[in-house]
């Protein structure tokens, strides 16, 4: 089947329609058009399910968290993946690789270069070539130092009026903010004082999409990495993409139609582009990005990271059990993207209405004794609120709120294995795939709390550690990897396979997978406690005529009367079918 240029422009006009309310959109249709090289007849694309399965599993990483003195990072990186991943991992999500100003990276200066510190696009074009690439689309604003800020203040094109002015004297305190900065910088122009939007930092100036020369612009950017292999796109930041004087500046209606508009445009020039929505915000408007299956395929699993954290520091599931059975399933054509870490901290605003400020008080307090550092946000009552709890997640598995033990390694692995299991696909940062530890000195040198978790690895020393029999990085390499590999080969364990939650107790965090052929089950029991829980089997409905194998230990169960003893933080993967 295939789709009409005359289809595809109707189509694209009307979402148009539905944010440019003044312009011609039928000729803002051509041209866009025409910047992604959409004319004449297109191939219809592939159904979305055809485009992950269970074998999905993906690392987070900056271009630079692995350095030598003998290549330039993303080379090393490359080297990584083959010696050490290509058989674990199949998916790359490089953290922005374009030439920056502050923010590691979230500070674009021009989208359509690479960092000459890391490489090249040949260096990406190599690593796309044999897995999945996801880069950052930074949209909702740009450097201060890039070429089209320095055109506003001269200004003149491109540029003169790509950013969003605002009087300082109008009411903006129900603005959504997720930093205590003021939200206007003053900037001195050709023309005078203007003063610019600024949703994050005063080097990070926000673009003004109500303006069609900015769409123009970033179609322009999307055909470029599309070109150069990305297949992934994760939209930054993008709930705060349009603006309007006397609305909360988030999630407005203009903001979901340009998400339809650009999934409509990638997918048609590439049917295998997948689009990915990072949306920081309480779980029910977090899971507003999926659409009708029309806007993002997959949206970040926000809420994810706090909840198995607040679970494993607790030793009750409560939380996290009643969390999951209000998540909808992912409709076909879409996915979770789940995970516990990232190049950001923990936040802590996808859990506003799941904890309680009591709760998440006890959280913030327990992480702070492991070394943690507190990120805040301003509210509209004035008062600051924790906003992320920036620490790396090894350490961040010090202690409970009952204080250190040695269950340090365990809880570890059994937040990874509940994520492992869950629906959606996996994204693992690097720093859990190697057990990094806080990093206090990069947090002196940037006087930033998020450099805590961005340690930078000599690939020299990192290969000391994990040949060396001691290191706890080699341990929780090793282990991670296995886990990893039992999981892809599970049909159970399809991001779109069914799934529900088990009422086993607080202390033990259950949930049942079925593939989509309905021939394997997988009975996920994780306990979340330091205390030994006896379950018995015949209380989660296994199938008394099947021999039950538990996938991590090898472990089987023939007799369905019999008890399972879970040991502190052990996880189970009880399966019907061996893979």
């Amino acid at each position: 089947m295939k789709t009409t240029n005359k289809d595809l422009k109707y189509l694209v006009k009307s979402h148009l329609d539905a944010i440019y309310t003044s312009e011609n959109t039928q000729v803002l249709a051509e041209r866009l058009l025409g910047i992604m090289g959409l004319e004449g007849e297109r191939l219809e694309k592939s159904p979305h399910y055809d485009l992950w399965n269970e074998k999905d599993a993906w690392l987070i990483t900056y271009g630079n968290s692995l350095i030598s003195d003998t290549a330039t990072p993303l080379k090393v990186l490359k080297n990584f993946w083959d010696d050490q991943l290509a058989d674990t991992i199949n998916g790359i999500h490089i953290l922005p690789f374009f030439p920056y100003s502050s923010d590691d990276g979230f500070s674009v200066i021009n989208y359509s270069e690479v960092n000459d510190s890391l490489g090249d696009w040949s260096d990406i074009e190599a690593i796309a070539q044999h897995c999945r690439l996801m880069s950052d689309l930074v949209i909702n604003h740009c450097s201060s130092r890039s070429l089209w800020f320095d055109n506003f203040k001269q200004q003149r094109h491109p540029g003169k009026d790509y950013f969003i002015e605002a009087d300082p004297e109008i009411d903006t305190s129900n603005v959504v903010r997720p930093r205590t900065s003021s939200l206007l910088r003053e900037v001195q122009t050709l023309d005078g004082k203007r003063h610019v939007w600024c949703t994050f930092s005063h080097d990070q100036i926000d673009l003004n999409f109500s303006n069609i020369e900015v769409l123009c612009e970033f179609t322009k950017i999307i055909k470029q990495h599309i070109d150069y292999g990305v297949r992934i796109f994760r939209l930054d930041a993008v709930a705060f993409l349009w603006k309007e004087i006397g609305t909360n500046c988030i999630h407005l209606p203009q903001t979901h139609e340009m998400i339809r508009l650009l999934r409509v445009l990638i997918e048609h020039y590439c049917p295998e582009a997948i689009l990915i929505t990072e949306t920081n915000v309480p779980n029910h408007e977090n899971l507003s990005y999926f659409g009708n299956a029309n806007e993002a395929h997959a949206i970040y699993n926000f809420s994810l990271p706090p909840l198995v954290l607040q679970a494993l520091t607790s030793g009750s599931c409560q939380h996290l059990k009643t969390w999951q059975m209000s998540m909808p399933p992912a409709q076909l054509g879409t996915f979770y993207f789940n995970f516990l870490a990232s190049h950001d901290g923990i936040g802590l605003r996808p859990v506003e209405g799941l904890l309680s400020e009591q709760e998440i008080g006890s959280l913030v307090n327990t992480m702070q004794q492991s070394g943690a550092r507190i990120s805040w946000r301003a509210t509209n009552e004035g008062k600051d609120k924790p906003y992320e709890i920036n620490i790396s997640l090894y350490d961040a598995m010090e202690r409970t709120h009952e204080g250190q033990d040695n269950y340090q390694l365990e809880r570890f692995l059994c937040a990874h294995t509940i994520m492992l299991a869950l629906e959606g696909i996996p994204g693992i940062y690097i720093h859990s795939l190697l057990g990094t530890q806080n990093d206090y000195h990069g947090v002196e040198a940037s006087n930033h709390n998020r450099a805590i978790n961005r340690h930078q690895w000599s690939i020299d020393t990192l290969s000391e550690a994990l040949q060396s029999e001691n290191s706890h990085h080699r341990i929780v390499f090793e282990r991670m990897k296995k886990r990893i590999k039992i999981r892809t080969s599970q049909p159970a364990f399809h991001p779109n396979a069914v799934q529900f939650t088990l009422h086993i107790n607080d202390e033990v965090f259950g949930f049942w997978r079925q593939s989509i052929d309905k021939k394997q089950s997988i009975f996920c029991l994780n306990n979340v406690s330091a205390k030994e829980i006896i379950i018995p089997l015949s209380s989660i409905n296994l199938i008394g005529l099947q021999t039950w194998s538990d996938l991590i230990s090898g472990e089987c169960y023939s007799d369905i009367r019999e008890d399972i003893t879970l040991k502190p933080y052990q996880c189970l993967w009880l399966t019907n079918k061996v893979i």
